[in-house]
This record gives C-alpha cells, structure tokens and sequence, in this order.
C-alpha cells in the first residue's frame, strides 16, 4: 500500500521564535531535542521504509507576517527534493478580508489548504487563539467561506467545548471541507473526558463536509500510547467512516518520545481490524482526495 502522511512539518529553527528564543511551556512538553533545525533530509531518512510514498506539510508557525515566505521556501524543497506533494498554508481568517492573502498564495501550486489554529483551552499552556469562540464570529464565517473558491481545505484545530462552535461553521461553510486536527485534540483521556469528547465529536460527525485526520495522538500523552491510538482511531472511523479518516504522523514533534516507524506501526496496527478498503482510504485514498494529491 502507498500511504500518505497528511500532517509533518520541516522547519529551520531561526524562522520560529517559539524555537529560537527563549524556552516556553508548550502543548507537547518539553522539546528540547527538536529544538534545532529538521530538515527534509531527516525526514526522508524518518519515512524510509515505511511506505510513505506522499506528504502534505502543515504550516509551523513562522511569524504571520512571513506566511507567504514559509511557503515559498517549502516550494523551493519541492524543487530540490520533490516534497513534499501538498502544502497547508497559514492565512488570517479574522481580517475583514482574506482573499487579498489567499490570492498571493495561489502562485504556489502545491497549496491545498489554509491552516489558522483556533484551540483555546483553560489551561493556558494548551492555549492558542485569543478566545474559544473563533468559529462563531462572523467574519470569520465569511473568510472561511471564501475557501470555496479557491479549491482550498481549512485545517480546523479546536478541543471538545470548542465543538458546537465548529458545527456552526461548518453549517455556514458548507462548500468547504474541513480536516480536524489530531481527531479533535483529545486531551482529558478519563472517562468522563472521553464521553465529552464523544458526544461533541459525533456531533461534529453529522457535518458531512467535516473529515478527521488520525494524527497527534501523543500530544498531551507525551508517549507513544498505543492503546490510546486503538481507542481514538476505533471511535474516529465509527463516527467518521474510514473514507472522511485520514493519518498524519505529526513529525517531527512525535519525535520527542518515539520514532516514525513505531509510531506509523502503531497506527497501523489500530487499524488493522478494518478491511482492506478501509485501511485504504485511512493511509492513503482519502488524503489524496481532500488534498487533491496527484
């Protein structure tokens, strides 16, 4: 099987302040061994082996005003290195009108969607957007829309509470497929946060333009779980089905407490009870369809 990895990152640290300057309390925890350039020579060497065979790289936070500069330089390792196949770039949905944004980086033709991360959370290391309610405003509402138009995904990043809100924006932008990151960023793994998590996920399910990516499973973990990415990938593809999953490796930021092909192992073998067809779509079929990979 061809797989796909939907979600990775490449980066020079000194285009990331988060990583060039001082330390801070971060999502994943303590990142010291990746605090330091991860070229897409590394990369190549992390996948060899595992059959990955395509890529879409998802913004990495570059300083907003060098959006269009991050995805210049991923164009120029496509042209050095043929990688990756897809690109997700960051754009500002809170401006009163992005497609001045959007129409200078439709000159890169390898971009597939928009990311802007909208996860707020009370714990404010696990805190990004400004405020929990991103996906109710307006404004936004209507940027998101604008997506549409231009064959492009929106990359949606919220927690659980966050949820209701997303199901309104995806009601409001029903032309635009939207991809939720790491299935929805479970971070409380009790069983009362695990209900929670179920109920608003499959509330979110009931959107048919809305896919989960299978991807960041060890974010809050700080560990490769396997029995936690059994668990969310079985919950996922029942809510979701397989051909609205789709599998990204979240390298290199899994690579703080495991390598790529334990963690690729593990994903495969959660989903090792589907079907062949199933699988299919999970690793490969359904990434190249939302992503529009040749």
């Amino acid at each position: 099987m061809n797989v796909v990895d939907a979600h990775f990152h490449v980066w020079r640290q000194r285009d990331l302040p988060w990583l060039d300057g001082p330390m801070q309390p971060r999502i994943f925890g303590p990142y010291e061994p990746i605090r330091r350039d991860y070229p897409m020579s590394e990369y190549l060497e992390d996948i060899d082996g595992t059959g990955v065979t395509k890529s879409v790289y998802v913004q990495a936070n570059w300083p907003t005003d060098r959006a269009e500069e991050e995805a210049n330089w991923i164009e120029t390792l496509v042209s050095e290195t043929g990688w990756p196949h897809g690109l997700v770039a960051y754009a500002d949905m809170t401006v009163s009108d992005v497609r001045r944004s959007l129409d200078r980086l439709m000159r890169f033709p390898r971009l597939r969607g928009i990311r802007q991360q909208f996860h707020w959370h009370d714990n404010p290391v696990y805190r990004f957007a400004p405020h929990a309610d991103l996906c109710v405003d307006p404004v936004v509402q209507r940027n998101v829309a604008r997506l549409a138009d231009y064959n492009l995904v929106f990359d949606l990043q919220v927690f659980a509470p966050q949820m209701a809100g997303a199901c309104v924006l995806a009601d409001a932008c029903p032309d635009v497929t939207f991809v939720l990151q790491h299935a929805g960023m479970l971070e409380d793994v009790s069983d009362a946060g695990r209900a929670a998590w179920r109920v608003a996920m499959t509330e979110l399910a009931g959107r048919p333009n809305v896919v989960a990516k299978l991807s960041g499973f060890g974010t809050f973990q700080h560990r490769l779980d396997p029995d936690l990415i059994q668990w969310l990938t079985s919950e996922a593809v029942a809510m979701f089905g397989a051909d609205r999953c789709l599998w990204g490796s979240n390298f290199p930021i899994e690579k703080l407490w495991t390598d790529y092909s334990a963690l690729f192992t593990a994903h495969r073998a959660a989903a090792g009870g589907l079907s062949d067809a199933e699988q299919q779509a999970i690793f490969n079929d359904t990434a190249c369809r939302v992503y529009r990979l040749k």
